[in-house]
Protein backbone atom coordinates (compact mmCIF):
# COMPACT_ATOMS: atom_id res chain seq x y z
CA UNK A 1 0.00 0.00 0.00
CA UNK A 2 2.76 2.45 0.98
CA UNK A 3 4.69 1.66 -2.18
CA UNK A 4 1.68 2.39 -4.37
CA UNK A 5 1.12 5.70 -2.59
CA UNK A 6 4.75 6.68 -3.15
CA UNK A 7 4.52 5.76 -6.84
CA UNK A 8 1.36 7.83 -7.16
CA UNK A 9 3.03 10.78 -5.45
CA UNK A 10 6.10 10.81 -7.73
CA UNK A 11 4.06 10.50 -10.91
CA UNK A 12 3.53 13.71 -12.90
CA UNK A 13 -0.16 13.69 -12.00
CA UNK A 14 0.59 13.10 -8.31
CA UNK A 15 3.26 15.77 -8.03
CA UNK A 16 1.10 18.27 -9.93
CA UNK A 17 -1.86 17.62 -7.62
CA UNK A 18 0.26 17.94 -4.48
CA UNK A 19 1.95 21.11 -5.67
CA UNK A 20 -1.35 22.58 -6.87
CA UNK A 21 -3.14 21.83 -3.59
CA UNK A 22 -0.24 23.31 -1.63
CA UNK A 23 -0.36 26.44 -3.78
CA UNK A 24 -4.12 26.79 -3.34
CA UNK A 25 -3.79 26.40 0.41
CA UNK A 26 -1.06 29.05 0.58
CA UNK A 27 -3.04 31.40 -1.65
CA UNK A 28 -6.17 30.93 0.45
CA UNK A 29 -4.86 30.95 4.02
CA UNK A 30 -1.33 32.37 4.11
CA UNK A 31 -0.46 35.95 4.87
CA UNK A 32 -0.74 38.44 2.03
CA UNK A 33 2.97 38.41 0.99
CA UNK A 34 2.78 34.65 0.42
CA UNK A 35 -0.41 34.55 -1.63
CA UNK A 36 1.31 35.39 -4.91
CA UNK A 37 3.77 32.57 -4.29
CA UNK A 38 0.87 30.20 -3.78
CA UNK A 39 -0.55 31.20 -7.14
CA UNK A 40 2.85 30.62 -8.77
CA UNK A 41 2.85 27.11 -7.29
CA UNK A 42 -0.51 26.42 -8.93
CA UNK A 43 0.77 27.67 -12.27
CA UNK A 44 3.93 25.57 -11.90
CA UNK A 45 1.77 22.50 -11.19
CA UNK A 46 -0.23 23.09 -14.36
CA UNK A 47 2.94 23.58 -16.40
CA UNK A 48 4.46 20.38 -14.98
CA UNK A 49 1.31 18.43 -15.82
CA UNK A 50 1.19 19.88 -19.33
CA UNK A 51 4.87 19.06 -19.93
CA UNK A 52 4.54 15.34 -19.21
CA UNK A 53 1.17 15.15 -20.96
CA UNK A 54 2.77 16.19 -24.24
CA UNK A 55 3.67 13.20 -26.45
CA UNK A 56 6.92 14.89 -27.49
CA UNK A 57 8.16 15.01 -23.88
CA UNK A 58 6.82 11.59 -22.93
CA UNK A 59 8.34 9.94 -25.99
CA UNK A 60 11.69 11.63 -25.39
CA UNK A 61 11.88 10.36 -21.81
CA UNK A 62 10.74 6.83 -22.63
CA UNK A 63 12.94 6.65 -25.71
CA UNK A 64 15.94 7.69 -23.63
CA UNK A 65 15.32 4.82 -21.22
CA UNK A 66 14.66 2.29 -23.97
CA UNK A 67 17.88 3.25 -25.77
CA UNK A 68 19.81 1.94 -22.75
CA UNK A 69 17.91 -1.34 -22.42
CA UNK A 70 20.24 -3.59 -24.45
CA UNK A 71 20.37 -5.39 -27.81
CA UNK A 72 17.29 -5.09 -29.98
CA UNK A 73 17.93 -8.14 -32.18
CA UNK A 74 18.07 -11.80 -31.29
CA UNK A 75 21.24 -12.31 -33.30
CA UNK A 76 23.07 -9.83 -31.05
CA UNK A 77 22.41 -11.93 -27.94
CA UNK A 78 24.76 -14.65 -26.65
CA UNK A 79 23.45 -17.93 -25.31
CA UNK A 80 22.94 -18.55 -21.60
CA UNK A 81 21.98 -21.51 -19.40
CA UNK A 82 18.54 -19.96 -18.75
CA UNK A 83 16.31 -17.06 -19.57
CA UNK A 84 14.02 -15.37 -17.08
CA UNK A 85 10.73 -13.86 -18.25
CA UNK A 86 9.15 -11.33 -15.92
CA UNK A 87 5.43 -11.09 -15.30
CA UNK A 88 3.29 -8.02 -15.78
CA UNK A 89 2.28 -9.09 -19.26
CA UNK A 90 -1.01 -10.90 -18.83
CA UNK A 91 -3.81 -11.87 -16.48
CA UNK A 92 -5.36 -15.26 -15.95
CA UNK A 93 -8.83 -16.31 -17.01
CA UNK A 94 -11.72 -15.48 -14.68
CA UNK A 95 -14.82 -17.28 -15.97
CA UNK A 96 -17.50 -16.59 -16.91
CA UNK A 97 -16.80 -12.95 -17.80
CA UNK A 98 -13.20 -13.58 -18.89
CA UNK A 99 -12.97 -17.21 -20.04
CA UNK A 100 -9.50 -16.81 -21.56
CA UNK A 101 -6.24 -15.19 -20.37
CA UNK A 102 -6.04 -11.46 -21.05
CA UNK A 103 -2.91 -10.35 -22.88
CA UNK A 104 -1.67 -6.95 -21.74
CA UNK A 105 0.44 -4.44 -23.62
CA UNK A 106 3.62 -6.13 -22.36
CA UNK A 107 2.69 -9.59 -23.71
CA UNK A 108 5.58 -9.14 -26.17
CA UNK A 109 7.70 -10.57 -23.33
CA UNK A 110 6.16 -14.03 -23.76
CA UNK A 111 6.34 -13.96 -27.54
CA UNK A 112 9.97 -12.78 -27.40
CA UNK A 113 10.83 -15.60 -24.99
CA UNK A 114 9.43 -18.15 -27.47
CA UNK A 115 11.53 -16.65 -30.25
CA UNK A 116 14.66 -16.74 -28.08
CA UNK A 117 14.02 -20.37 -27.18
CA UNK A 118 13.54 -21.37 -30.82
CA UNK A 119 16.77 -19.52 -31.66
CA UNK A 120 18.63 -21.72 -29.18
CA UNK A 121 19.56 -18.89 -26.82
CA UNK A 122 18.64 -20.78 -23.64
CA UNK A 123 17.48 -24.35 -22.90
CA UNK A 124 15.51 -23.32 -19.79
CA UNK A 125 12.77 -20.67 -19.59
CA UNK A 126 12.01 -19.46 -16.05
CA UNK A 127 8.68 -17.68 -15.73
CA UNK A 128 8.39 -15.31 -12.78
CA UNK A 129 5.10 -13.88 -11.57
CA UNK A 130 2.41 -14.56 -9.01
CA UNK A 131 -1.08 -13.22 -8.54
CA UNK A 132 -2.14 -10.31 -6.37
CA UNK A 133 -5.76 -11.49 -6.41
CA UNK A 134 -6.94 -14.53 -4.44
CA UNK A 135 -8.37 -17.26 -6.60
CA UNK A 136 -6.57 -16.15 -9.75
CA UNK A 137 -3.89 -18.35 -11.31
CA UNK A 138 -0.29 -17.15 -10.89
CA UNK A 139 0.90 -15.28 -13.95
CA UNK A 140 3.86 -17.64 -14.31
CA UNK A 141 1.40 -20.47 -14.88
CA UNK A 142 -0.58 -18.46 -17.45
CA UNK A 143 2.61 -17.50 -19.32
CA UNK A 144 3.59 -21.17 -19.36
CA UNK A 145 0.30 -22.09 -21.00
CA UNK A 146 0.85 -19.53 -23.75
CA UNK A 147 4.45 -20.58 -24.30
CA UNK A 148 3.33 -24.18 -24.63
CA UNK A 149 0.91 -23.10 -27.34
CA UNK A 150 3.79 -21.25 -29.00
CA UNK A 151 5.76 -24.48 -29.20
CA UNK A 152 7.99 -24.38 -26.12
CA UNK A 153 7.97 -27.85 -24.50
CA UNK A 154 6.88 -28.18 -20.88
CA UNK A 155 10.25 -29.79 -20.05
CA UNK A 156 11.94 -26.47 -20.88
CA UNK A 157 9.74 -24.43 -18.52
CA UNK A 158 10.15 -23.63 -14.84
CA UNK A 159 7.81 -21.39 -12.86
CA UNK A 160 8.28 -19.02 -9.95
CA UNK A 161 4.66 -18.33 -8.91
CA UNK A 162 5.08 -16.28 -5.71
CA UNK A 163 6.40 -12.86 -6.71
CA UNK A 164 4.23 -9.76 -6.94
CA UNK A 165 6.91 -7.07 -7.37
CA UNK A 166 10.10 -6.86 -9.41
CA UNK A 167 12.12 -7.09 -6.19
CA UNK A 168 10.39 -10.38 -5.41
CA UNK A 169 10.86 -11.54 -9.03
CA UNK A 170 14.60 -11.21 -8.52
CA UNK A 171 14.78 -12.72 -5.04
CA UNK A 172 12.57 -15.77 -5.63
CA UNK A 173 13.95 -16.48 -9.10
CA UNK A 174 17.52 -16.31 -7.81
CA UNK A 175 16.64 -18.99 -5.24
CA UNK A 176 15.31 -21.25 -7.98
CA UNK A 177 18.38 -20.67 -10.17
CA UNK A 178 20.82 -21.35 -7.33
CA UNK A 179 19.16 -24.72 -6.78
CA UNK A 180 19.99 -25.50 -10.41
CA UNK A 181 23.52 -24.03 -10.13
CA UNK A 182 22.76 -21.35 -12.73
CA UNK A 183 24.39 -17.94 -12.37
CA UNK A 184 24.05 -16.44 -15.85
CA UNK A 185 20.74 -15.55 -17.45
CA UNK A 186 19.05 -13.78 -20.29
CA UNK A 187 16.54 -11.36 -18.76
CA UNK A 188 13.38 -10.80 -20.78
CA UNK A 189 11.26 -7.80 -19.88
CA UNK A 190 10.00 -4.57 -21.41
CA UNK A 191 12.72 -2.18 -22.56
CA UNK A 192 11.37 0.56 -20.30
CA UNK A 193 11.64 -1.77 -17.30
CA UNK A 194 15.07 -3.21 -18.05
CA UNK A 195 17.41 -0.88 -16.11
CA UNK A 196 15.62 -1.38 -12.80
CA UNK A 197 14.99 -5.10 -13.33
CA UNK A 198 18.59 -5.76 -14.32
CA UNK A 199 19.90 -3.96 -11.24
CA UNK A 200 17.68 -6.02 -8.95
CA UNK A 201 18.76 -9.32 -10.50
CA UNK A 202 22.41 -8.34 -10.39
CA UNK A 203 21.98 -7.49 -6.72
CA UNK A 204 21.12 -11.18 -6.27
CA UNK A 205 24.56 -12.11 -7.63
CA UNK A 206 23.43 -13.12 -11.11
CA UNK A 207 25.19 -12.27 -14.36
CA UNK A 208 22.47 -10.64 -16.42
CA UNK A 209 22.33 -10.38 -20.21
CA UNK A 210 19.49 -8.00 -21.11
CA UNK A 211 17.05 -9.25 -23.74
CA UNK A 212 14.58 -6.36 -23.95
CA UNK A 213 11.35 -6.28 -25.89
CA UNK A 214 8.06 -4.33 -25.88
CA UNK A 215 9.57 -1.10 -27.25
CA UNK A 216 7.05 1.73 -27.06
CA UNK A 217 8.76 4.62 -28.84
CA UNK A 218 9.35 4.76 -32.57
CA UNK A 219 10.59 7.67 -34.63
CA UNK A 220 7.96 9.76 -36.32
CA UNK A 221 7.91 13.23 -37.89
CA UNK A 222 7.01 16.12 -35.62
CA UNK A 223 3.50 17.55 -35.79
CA UNK A 224 1.49 19.93 -33.62
CA UNK A 225 -0.41 17.07 -31.97
CA UNK A 226 2.80 16.14 -30.17
CA UNK A 227 2.47 19.21 -27.93
CA UNK A 228 -1.24 18.70 -27.24
CA UNK A 229 -1.90 17.07 -23.82
CA UNK A 230 -2.68 13.38 -24.14
CA UNK A 231 -3.72 10.90 -21.45
CA UNK A 232 -1.67 8.05 -22.87
CA UNK A 233 1.44 10.24 -22.94
CA UNK A 234 0.88 11.24 -19.30
CA UNK A 235 0.54 7.60 -18.28
CA UNK A 236 3.72 6.72 -20.16
CA UNK A 237 5.62 9.56 -18.51
CA UNK A 238 4.52 8.30 -15.12
CA UNK A 239 5.82 4.81 -15.83
CA UNK A 240 9.13 6.18 -17.06
CA UNK A 241 9.62 8.33 -13.97
CA UNK A 242 8.78 5.34 -11.79
CA UNK A 243 11.50 3.32 -13.53
CA UNK A 244 14.08 6.10 -13.19
CA UNK A 245 13.40 6.58 -9.49
CA UNK A 246 13.36 2.82 -8.93
CA UNK A 247 16.70 2.37 -10.71
CA UNK A 248 18.25 5.09 -8.57
CA UNK A 249 16.89 3.52 -5.39
CA UNK A 250 18.44 0.13 -6.18
CA UNK A 251 21.75 1.73 -7.05
CA UNK A 252 21.65 1.52 -10.85
CA UNK A 253 21.41 5.07 -12.20
CA UNK A 254 19.20 5.04 -15.28
CA UNK A 255 21.57 7.54 -16.88
CA UNK A 256 24.27 4.90 -17.09
CA UNK A 257 24.28 3.17 -20.46
CA UNK A 258 25.32 -0.47 -20.22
Amino acid sequence: MIGKLVIAAISPLGTALLLGLFGLAVHRWAAAPWRARGLRCVLAALAWLWLWSMPVASHALRGWLEAQAGPRTIDALPAAPAMVVLGGAMRGARPPLRPDPDLGSAADRVWHAARLYRAGKAPLVVLSGGSARPGQAPEAQVMGQLLSELGVPATALATEPRSITTTENAAYTAQLLRQRHIGRILLVTSALHMSRARALFERQGLEVIPAPTDYEVVQRPFDLLQVVPDGEALEGSGRAIKEIVGALVVGQPAITSR
